[in-house]
């Protein structure tokens, strides 16, 4: 590694340190900390630090093994138990972004692919963002915690497989039905394999380890980089595959002292290392040099995506029997968009420029302003989630159970 390298990844975590520190401090997510460290010596402001190649592997092993931590806290009973309410916040949270995302994109003058990626753009919740938001307030555990993770799931693979169709659709100029089958097949086959695995074999693997010359932790990142592996070959992101593979070492599957050392390392290693600097590395791609009908778009696509979510997410869950203020926090607390978001549009970007020169389309999918826009909506977005749960979770722990209360307020599990 450069020495460059080494200088910038020390600016990155000194930054992250003290200003997720102050955050910290007054009881906000140290997530908010960390992005506006990464506006403040990133090449938006100061300028120290920009993308790399080192930065970006640290900041994809960052994101990967925050979903696998994440696998390891929760409860995959929990998850099942909500699932059939999770399926509809996501759907709810993915089809009404995307309807208002793609008027308000052809309002401003897209072309119909551009208001459709756009679209898209607006209905991806961010798992990752969403999971380490809900650690940093202590309220993973809680029944919304589930709800909302679960939710963040189903919306990731909808927004896979929209993804798959829109890019077939603007390469053909048609849907492919046997291509959307296929892929949802092998999604059937991974989550199919998973389960059998999970129920099976993996215990049988577990209950024989113990931490000798760290040999448990070695199986943990195995099982993570291989599930991240098959995901993919399903036609899923590798974080998908991540968080499936932290189920295999959750607290029920391995023994207690295990787990314990398992969880201190995973949490050192995230939430002191790789987490921060991909934290940090998002608010690098943020650019603030927008025309004035561009910065009047992004309003337009703020107000939308939060508002979209808000009530997309909020209505299946008071029809679901949940009260108004909960149903209001599973709604924000599908806003953040973060990382999905990044590798979404630079996908598109690509894909743009490939077909443009082959001379398939004649006008971008996405130009360079409308990703500015989508960047920029995806990082307030996110920088507006853990500051709205912030303000609304208070109220939901004075009507809701003493589970929640306790792990809200901070109290030893």
């Amino acid at each position: 590694m450069e020495s460059k390298a080494v200088i910038n990844i020390i600016l990155i975590l000194a930054a992250a340190w003290i200003l997720g520190g102050a955050f910290a401090r007054v009881r906000l997510p140290r997530l908010l900390g960390e992005l506006l460290a990464g506006l403040l010596i990133g090449p938006t402001l100061l300028g120290l630090v920009g993308p790399g190649e080192a930065i970006t592997v640290l900041a994809d092993l960052g994101i990967f093994f925050l979903m696998f931590y994440s696998g390891m806290e929760l409860d995959p009973r929990e998850l099942l138990e909500h699932f059939g309410l999770a399926v509809l916040v996501a759907l709810g949270g993915f089809v009404l972004p995307f309807a208002a995302g793609y008027g308000a994109a052809v309002l401003f003058g897209a072309t119909t692919f551009q208001a459709l990626f756009i679209a898209m753009g607006l209905s991806i919740t961010a798992i990752a963002v969403q999971a380490r938001i809900l650690q940093d307030m202590e309220i993973h555990k809680s029944k919304v915690g589930h709800i909302i993770i679960g939710a963040a799931i189903a919306d990731d693979i909808l927004a896979l497989i929209a993804f798959s169709i829109l890019t077939g659709l603007a390469r053909t100029g048609r849907v492919e039905a046997g291509l959307v089958l296929v892929l949802f097949a092998k999604v059937a086959a991974f989550f199919g394999i998973t389960i059998v695995v999970g129920q099976f074999v993996m215990p049988r693997i577990t209950r024989r380890l113990t931490d000798t010359a760290a040999r448990g932790f070695t199986f943990a990142l195995l099982a993570a980089l291989v599930m991240g592996y098959l995901a993919e070959l399903a036609g899923l992101h590798l974080i998908i595959g991540a968080f499936l593979a932290g189920q295999f070492v959750r607290r029920e599957v391995v023994s207690p002292e295990l787990y314990e050392k398992l969880n201190d390392r995973f949490h050192s290693l995230i939430y002191g290392f790789l987490g921060p600097v991909f934290f940090v590395s998002l608010s690098f791609h943020v650019s603030l040099r927008l025309s004035a009908s561009q910065w009047a778009f992004l309003g337009v696509l703020v107000a939308v995506a939060i508002l979209g979510k808000i009530i997309g997410c909020g209505v299946p869950a008071v029809a679901a029997g949940r009260g108004w203020r909960e149903s209001l926090v599973i709604g924000l607390g599908m806003n953040g968009r973060g990382a999905v978001e990044l590798i979404v549009a630079n996908s598109v970007l690509m894909l743009s420029a490939t077909l443009l020169r082959e001379g398939v389309i004649s006008q971008p999918l996405l130009t360079e302003s409308q990703f500015t826009v989508l960047i920029l909506m995806a990082f307030v977005t996110t920088l507006i989630a853990p500051i709205s749960l912030r303000a609304t979770v208070p109220s939901v722990c004075s009507k809701s159970d003493r589970d929640f209360c306790a792990l809200w307020r901070g109290a030893p599990r």
